[in-house]
């Protein structure tokens, strides 16, 4: 290699010694001393040299930094001579070690027949699929010359890379090889870091992780890989992976991170090892992220410890006995439930054979930019974000970007739970092309020579500046952005559940996402229906349907011409039980809360000036003889048995003249009151009007005498128990119950109203279509023009026809004109 090649490679012998001595021992498989003598405790395939063929015709071995299955238990290899020294004994030893040695290999041969066997069940199912896709069969004419050839900056890359290569290969030669220059869709050799093309969409949420994560994995369709236990032999341009919506978990990847680099994030494409079911997109054991319950918050405790420390209550032996024979009896049942879960173990996914060996790429986000704080892992089939200590990441070969690549070199046995991800630690991580503020690691040829020379050398550049990316420009169209579903929705299966998902607009009501949520495994039996809405005119955004009991409720985002904020039903009939939340900021009596049935009403609010905080209303039956004769419900109201309002205390009244409690008795005519308490009372002060007995009732008139009144207050004032001042309240309390009753009847007409008004939002769905929706707004104007024309095609056809109609209307004349001269 002549020219820069040279220069890049920091992965000089000095530091692939490391490797080869004390790194390459760590490996799963192997034994403490490394190199070929660890050759009796690595994996069969090793032994064999067999593999599912990769780039040079065979995979060299399925060691690698991650859990290895567990190969069959051997007889002891111990010579039998280091256990009995009997003189001429020794050729029948060598016969012994030779049966034993054919014995053990027949165990790892059946092993590794066994494993050969998996791998070719899945590659044949995954062949056999009818529904994957035919690359072969896509046209590459019309792709740029970059896609077709390289150029002199990447064919020396390509060079230094396999002279990279060929360095690990000799020194680590247990480890499988680097996924570093796969074919591309024209079948030339592309390094995979100018695979990677930063791009920032122009849409909100793809400035963000979660956003890109989301599209990525709802615009493309997962296809698997054809070897589950070695990566592609080709990796295609994101640009064409978009155009198709369609790829493997490295296809995901590389583009995954080509947008997340272009948002500002320090993204990483990551070749690793993962589980089954998160190689196969498997979430049917999981839990859907709709129905995690956010972590709850630990109550802090009490950090002074010079608080007083009460002694412990005293306790009764029967309640003691009670107690053990109660947890007695739970643990008979609890072994019943083990039984049970005992049975229920046999339904269990059995153990994956090619568990730590099933190759998997995801995206590495490592803190710092964009102000993240933790580093985590990207799954770029799910979109969701996972811990760097998730079990379900077995291990890491190598990551990279478009600027550099990296191996790992640390042990994976226990998974990526102990990995360091600083690259730019030399032990932990093995980098390709020396960074320009790395010093030169290669060793001086002559270290007597001057001073001056050596600075020369270290002044070197080891660093080699990567080809920029030869993959064209990442475009998302707005049709394609707001349509992200090739097949018009994704169905994702959870344990327990279902979610739907549909693109915007895709279904007139406004429903683009739904979950199900089933009471057993086989999702036969509906628990709860949860559905999600957008761009309704109604603003309604949320539904829950409680299958068992049928309750339906809908959530509405602020801004609706009601205040809606929920509204929860069964039916929209009145008066068959409604509760309707509003967004009482925006009211001016501060109701957040109504339920209403056929029998009572009830109102909550917050934050009045007169501290109430409920209204309670209890109704009677109606006239049977109104009702009998179809009057409609405001010519026969129900009538109003009572009234009960609740006040909060109000600091600024003495605690006997701040009534807590009010009841109107409609019907008995009886009116009762209940004070707050202060902090020293126990009783509260009371104060009733009732009805006098004998006496009829006359329409505006009080009547107070000591009969009708029963008061208690006991710490009240001489002022309190003056008749006058009873009378004037009284007078007050008549005022207010006729403005109560009032009040219940425009409460009444109200919930009349928002039934009517939400009957005709459901029968007649309207959406809004967003300024920012612009493949919406095409659509809608398209459909306005065309229907501009229809009307416009239709009136000149009346228009003729109606001039048809008067020429023959005075042709008819005419001719009756010259029949009757």
């Amino acid at each position: 290699m002549r020219g820069r090649a040279g220069r890049c490679p920091r992965f000089a012998p000095r530091s692939l010694s490391q490797c080869a001595g004390a790194r390459c021992r760590a490996w799963p498989g192997e034994a403490p001393g490394g190199g070929a003598g660890a050759g009796a405790a690595r994996g069969p395939a090793e032994l064999r040299g067999r593999g599912c063929g990769g780039r040079s015709g065979g995979t060299p071995g399925l060691s690698r930094p991650g859990p290895v299955p567990e190969p069959p238990q051997a007889p002891s290899r111990e010579p039998r001579h280091r256990r009995c020294h009997v003189p001429g004994r020794m050729e029948a030893l060598q016969e012994t070690e030779e049966v034993e040695q054919t014995a053990e290999d027949e165990i790892f041969s059946d092993f590794l027949d066994d494993l050969e066997a998996d791998v070719a069940v899945e590659e044949a199912s995954v062949a056999s699929d009818e529904s994957v896709f035919d690359w072969s069969s896509i046209d590459t004419s019309h792709l740029p010359s970059s896609y077709k050839t390289n150029s002199c900056q990447e064919k020396e890359l390509l060079q230094l890379a396999d002279h990279f290569s060929q360095q690990y290969t000799h020194l680590c030669p247990d480890r499988k090889p680097l996924f570093i220059h796969p074919l591309n869709e024209c079948g030339v050799q592309k390094f995979v870091s100018t695979t990677v093309r930063p791009t920032l969409l122009p849409y909100p949420d793809m400035y963000y992780w979660s956003g890109c994560a989301s599209f990525v994995c709802d615009y493309l369709i997962m296809e698997p890989l054809k070897c589950p236990i070695t990566p592609p032999s080709s990796l295609y341009s994101p640009t064409t992976i978009l155009k198709y919506q369609r790829g493997n978990c490295f296809d995901f990847t590389v583009l995954l991170c080509s947008l997340l680099t272009g948002a500002g994030y320090d993204a990483y494409c990551v070749h690793g090892y993962a589980t089954l079911e998160m190689c196969s997109l498997d979430q049917t054991q999981e839990l859907c992220p709709r129905l995690r319950k956010p972590p709850e918050v630990p109550e802090e405790e009490d950090p002074n410890k010079y608080r007083i420390k009460y002694p412990s209550e005293p306790q009764s032996q029967f309640e003691l006995q009670q107690k053990a024979k109660k947890e007695e009896e739970t643990e008979s049942t609890q072994e019943e439930e083990r039984e049970e879960e005992v049975v229920t173990e046999v339904d269990k996914p059995k153990r994956d054979p090619l568990h730590g060996l099933r190759v998997h790429a995801w995206v590495l986000v490592l803190s710092g930019k964009r102000k993240v704080p933790e580093t985590f892992f990207i799954n770029p089939f799910t979109g969701n974000g996972h811990s760097t200590r998730d079990e379900c990441f077995l291990g890491i070969e190598s990551v990279w970007n478009h600027r550099n690549y990296w191996v790992n070199m640390q042990d994976c046995r226990k998974g990526c739970k102990d990995l360091s991800f600083d690259l730019s630690d030399s032990f932990c991580w093995e980098i390709m092309f020396a960074e320009s503020k790395e010093p030169s690691q290669l060793p001086a040829e002559s270290p007597k020579k001057d001073t001056d020379d050596m600075q020369e050398k270290e002044e070197i550049d080891m660093s080699f500046q990567m080809p920029l990316s030869w993959v064209a420009q990442i475009k998302v169209s707005c049709r394609e952005y707001e349509n992200p579903f090739s097949q018009g929705k994704k169905v994702i299966l959870y344990d327990k559940a279902k979610q739907e998902k549909w693109a915007a607009y895709a279904n007139g009501d406004g429903l683009v996402e739904r979950l199900t949520v089933y009471a057993d495994s086989d999702r036969t039996e509906e628990l709860e229906v949860k559905e999600w809405f957008k761009h309704r005119e109604d603003l309604l955004y949320m539904r829950e349907v409680n299958k068992q009991t049928q309750l339906i409720t809908d959530h509405f985002r602020p801004g609706h011409p009601l205040l809606l904020k929920a509204h929860s039903y069964t039916s929209l009939e009145p008066e068959t039980g409604h509760t309707v939340e509003f967004y009482h900021t925006a009211r001016v009596d501060g109701l957040w809360k109504r339920f209403e049935s056929a029998t009572e009403m009830t109102e909550y609010f917050v934050e009045r000036e007169d501290f109430l905080h409920m209204r309670h209303t209890e109704f009677g039956e109606r006239d049977q003889k109104m009702e009998k004769a179809d009057a409609t419900a405001d010519a026969n109201p129900r009538p109003i048995v009572q009234i009960k309002e609740y006040f909060h205390r109000n600091p600024e009244k003495p605690a006997d003249e701040d009534i807590e409690e009010r009841i109107f008795m409609v019907i008995d005519d009886v009116i009762q009151l209940t004070y707050h308490l202060e902090l020293h009372d126990t009783i509260a002060s009371k104060v009733a009007f009732c009805r006098v007995i004998g006496r009829e009732k006359r329409e505006d008139e009080i009547f107070l005498s000591r009969e009708n009144t029963v008061k208690f207050q006991p710490w009240s004032s001489e002022k309190h128990k003056n008749m006058r001042r009873l009378y004037d309240l009284l007078w007050e309390l008549r005022e207010e119950q006729k403005d109560l009753k009032q009040q219940v009847r425009d409460s009444e007409a109200e919930m009349v109203n928002i039934l009517m008004v939400r009957e005709d939002e459901e029968a007649n769905i309207k959406l809004s279509v967003s300024i920012y929706s612009a493949a919406k707004r095409e659509q809608q104007h398209e459909a306005t023009v065309l229907e501009e024309e229809q009307k416009g095609s239709q009136s000149s056809l009346e228009k003729e026809s109606q001039h048809l109609g008067g020429e023959e209307e005075s042709l008819t004349h005419h001719t009756a004109t010259n029949s009757t001269m």
